[in-house]
């Protein structure tokens, strides 16, 4: 996994700068969306895959700034930036950071010359290393263990935003779960009705509020749902 990670550097590079700014005004993540997404996997976490074109831009973006020739901590992040906008206009085995084995797996990425000036890919380099960080993936791990952890009808309640309208334990826009479980305590069928069909003026003091219809959530989804807002009461 590691060799994989370390190639990550094998597709980025870098031209001499003094800060973190460019010149002009260019939107980073843009210009990474369009130069780099039909190689490198952009999400965090990286999705990886066997037949993947190069690393996740996650693992470039993390070993890069651990493999350059820097005096000092604070160097470290200029000189990714610098490395980052020369690779990718003028890549070479000789400037890679990757081993022989990923150089192989990966092959050699295709000079950007052409397409990326250099204070476009000064502007990727700099999103990469603000966006695909340590930090990011270790919140981002965290948020996905939670959610994972949730009961299954309340990812279908933030799936299809509930929430918004609907708060547990008391009336937002809608009534809160607790109330209207204790209405369908007896009557699922009719709720789950309700909330595939929507409706209007139901609740006392509902100030012309409409339940929107919500046709296009599955007959499972639609019974995950009623059965956790039920177990709110």
């Amino acid at each position: 996994m590691f060799r994989l990670l370390f190639m990550s550097f094998v597709l980025l590079g870098f031209t001499a700068c003094d800060d973190d700014k460019p010149t002009i005004e260019l939107d980073g993540k843009k210009l990474t969306e369009q130069h780099c997404a039909s190689c490198h996997d952009l999400h965090v976490p990286p999705v990886i895959s066997d037949d993947e074109l190069a690393p996740p831009m996650l693992a470039i973006s993390v070993h890069i700034p651990e493999l350059v020739s820097a005096s000092n901590e604070s160097e470290k992040r200029s000189k990714a930036i610098e490395f980052v906008v020369d690779y990718v206009r003028d890549p070479s085995a000789k400037k890679a950071f990757c081993d022989k084995e990923s150089i192989k797996r990966y092959g050699l990425m295709p000079s950007l010359k052409e397409s990326v000036t250099k204070e476009e890919a000064r502007a990727i380099a700099i999103y990469m290393f603000k966006y695909y960080t340590q930090e990011r993936l270790t919140k981002k791990m965290k948020e996905k263990a939670e959610y994972d952890a949730l009961e299954p009808g309340k990812k279908v309640a933030l799936k299809y935003r509930c929430m918004g309208c609907h708060k547990v334990d008391r009336k937002v826009i809608g009534p809160s779960f607790i109330d209207i479980a204790k209405r369908h305590t007896d009557s699922k069928e009719k709720m789950k009705q309700s909330i595939k069909e929507g409706s209007r003026e139901s609740w006392e003091h509902s100030n012309g509020a409409i339940m929107p219809s919500f046709k296009q959530i599955s007959d499972d989804e639609l019974e995950r749902l009623s059965e956790w807002i039920l177990r709110s009461e």
